[in-house]
């Protein structure tokens, strides 16, 4: 039996069950699955769980109910929601509910673990108050309430902020884990990004170049210049659990 944490897994696909059992379970982490939205509603008022990875698609009902029961019954458990059909409005009611991460299918391994490890990591650590008041402009908590992350798919991730405007980054921990980063490759300025398009790079010490891919179409309205520094502070003293770096920020031409 694992003892990091105890993951309740929840997807009729005995591919995911299996291969979160596999990834999860060599990672130390107690895991426990089931096919049916109401067995885990049942498993998750009968045992405490750590965290709730569930896909949206059930057999009996969908994993935005099995969210929304979670959270009345566990209040603190993290929820991670899955899916192989993304869309903005269930990724929206998601994080609106509680979860942690809406994530799309497939997911490599690494992803899946740099998943749990951030949500466990993140638990009990605290950011030195000087490092925030240094690079308060740069980064992001992946837990902000306030302006939540809609969007991420294998450290690329997008969310809202304000006057109809969003930020688009990269996750310093996921490429770090995935030994790739060693440097931003941000171009000095641009006008706009475009869905499914490269707009930045990843450089790594060994000379493997990594597209980050925009998430979204928009005007660009500003660029994260302190980018390099910042990761370079996050990587130096440890501080990459639960933050991100923000790279551009954008006007969507459409959301």
């Amino acid at each position: 039996m694992g003892d990091k944490g105890k993951i309740l897994v929840l997807d009729d696909d005995p591919v995911v069950t299996l291969s979160c059992k596999r990834i999860l379970g060599a990672e130390g982490y107690n895991i426990v699955t089931t096919e049916k939205g109401e067995d885990a509603i049942k498993k998750i008022s009968q045992e405490e769980f750590d965290l709730l990875i569930s896909d949206i698609r059930l057999p009996d009902t969908n994993g935005i109910t099995v969210l929304r029961e979670s959270k009345i019954i566990q209040p603190k458990l993290d929820v991670v929601i899955i899916t192989g059909y993304p869309t903005l409005e269930d990724a929206k009611e998601s994080v609106k509910l509680g979860a942690f991460e809406f994530i799309e299918k497939p997911f490599t391994p690494d992803f899946m673990i740099n998943v749990a490890t951030r949500i466990f990591d993140n638990r009990g650590w605290i950011l030195r108050k000087a490092f925030i008041d240094e690079f308060r402009n740069e980064i992001v908590s992946i837990r902000d309430t306030e302006n939540p992350i809609l969007y991420y798919k294998e450290g690329t991730w997008a969310r809202p902020i304000k006057d109809g405007l969003w930020e688009i980054g990269c996750d310093v921990r996921y490429w770090l884990l995935s030994g790739q980063l060693m440097y931003i490759d941000l171009p000095e300025s641009f006008e706009e990004v475009v869905a499914g398009e490269c707009f930045a790079k990843i450089l790594s010490s060994g000379g493997q170049t990594d597209d980050l891919i925009s998430p979204m179409t928009g005007r660009v309205t500003q660029l994260n210049h302190q980018a390099n520094t910042a990761m370079s502070a996050l990587v130096r003293d440890n501080l990459s659990e639960g933050w991100l770096l923000w790279l551009a920020r954008i006007r969507p031409l459409s959301v």
